[in-house]
């Protein structure tokens, strides 16, 4: 059975299932989910509780196997806890949790925690095995566009609201900028203002004022919003996680593995693969999947070459060599990189043979 976690609660207030399954790769929501099942559990009277951690190929799955067996009459019901990081359980693996859900006794109730699982995984006979013994949640991260109205409903939790109207909106709109893409941020600085005002109405100046001083970007969600083509947060962004301290090299590097992903899916589609086959041998899931989808036909294989050899020239210039038509800051490298990614998915494909003037100053020695 599987279920959206916002289902998480009424479907608890109905019964405990045996076995519950989490993936994901929002830490926040996964660890609010497992902790709303273990206090189920508790209330059901799963007092005793065991944790293993399934870590490389010589897991000894004799002891969670024994751990699922019927229990002795007085025995307390107890909590199993199977961490899976790596998210492949491998073959013993795989043959061990269809053993395990299939002798599984009523007085052990099982919580799962998987990272963010590809279709193939998700399609995997342990895979299905976990889901047809109980739940599965798909930890899904909020995505840009919904996180004001994720904080809003978290604010009316705790008792809090912003202004309505234009307003209010407004003073989401900061909030989800201040902690963009890290809801473990965003979660803190929501305790905080529980803490520093009371219930009822909050305006924008105290927001502001709480939250001003918390720029938290994450890398990888600068490579979404390139692709998206979002300019202003793109600019927003690499100036946050410059004030951060953070890398330039690590930044380059995480937009240059999406162009070389963009350059194979490209040839893929040209060689005559399907879309969702050439995505999954690129590895590309989750939301940089919509993404993919969305601006892969906008790019030619020729405009992506010179992406790449835009990236290479960029390249040398974060690891100190100088170019004539590139900056020599790093950053101010990394920016023309971003900025000629977001101007190639934002515009319709050049003909064949020609390059945007942007993209040309950029290149020209």
């Amino acid at each position: 059975m599987q279920l959206r976690p916002e289902q998480l609660d009424a479907h608890l207030a109905r019964g405990l299932k045996r076995v519950y399954t989490l993936y994901g790769d929002e830490p926040l929501l996964a660890q609010e989910a497992g902790d709303t099942i273990r206090a189920a559990g508790r209330a059901a009277g799963f007092s005793e509780r065991q944790v293993f951690n399934v870590a490389g190929a010589n897991f000894d799955w004799s002891g969670v196997l024994g751990a699922a067996q019927a229990m002795s009459l007085f025995a307390e019901r107890q909590l199993i806890e199977l961490r899976i990081p790596g998210g492949k359980p491998g073959k013993d693996g795989s043959e061990a949790l269809q053993r395990y859900c299939d002798a599984v006794s009523d007085d052990v109730l099982t919580l799962v925690h998987l990272p963010r699982l590809d279709k193939q995984q998700q399609q995997s006979a342990w895979f299905s095995a976990l889901d047809g013994a109980g739940v599965t949640l798909r930890i899904e991260p909020v995505e840009r566009r919904a996180l004001p109205g994720w904080l809003a409903q978290r604010l009316a939790r705790q008792g809090q609201r912003v202004a309505a109207g234009e307003s209010g909106e407004q003073t989401l709109a900061f909030f989800a900028d201040r902690v963009e893409g890290n809801l473990l941020a965003a979660h803190q600085e929501l305790q905080k203002l529980a803490l520093l005002y009371p219930a009822g109405e909050l305006s924008f100046e105290q927001v502001e004022s709480a939250v001003l001083n918390v720029a938290r970007y994450d890398v990888f969600k600068l490579g979404e919003a390139v692709l998206a083509g979002q300019t202003g947060r793109v600019l927003r962004m690499l100036d946050g996680l410059r004030a951060e301290g953070d890398s330039a090299v690590l930044v380059h590097w995480t937009l240059a593995g999406d162009l070389m992903a963009l350059k194979q899916v490209r040839e893929a589609l040209d060689h005559g693969r399907p879309l969702p086959m050439a995505l999954r041998e690129a590895r590309i899931w989750g939301p940089k999947e919509r993404l993919f989808e969305r601006a892969v036909p906008l790019l030619s294989a020729h405009q992506l070459a010179h992406l790449v050899e835009a990236a290479s020239l960029c390249d040398g210039v974060v690891k100190g060599l100088k170019h004539p038509a590139w900056p020599l800051d790093p950053w101010d490298a990394v920016r023309r990189l971003a900025l000629l990614v977001v101007q190639a998915v934002a515009l319709p494909p050049a003909p064949r043979g020609r390059v945007p003037v942007m993209m040309r100053l950029a290149l020209d020695a």
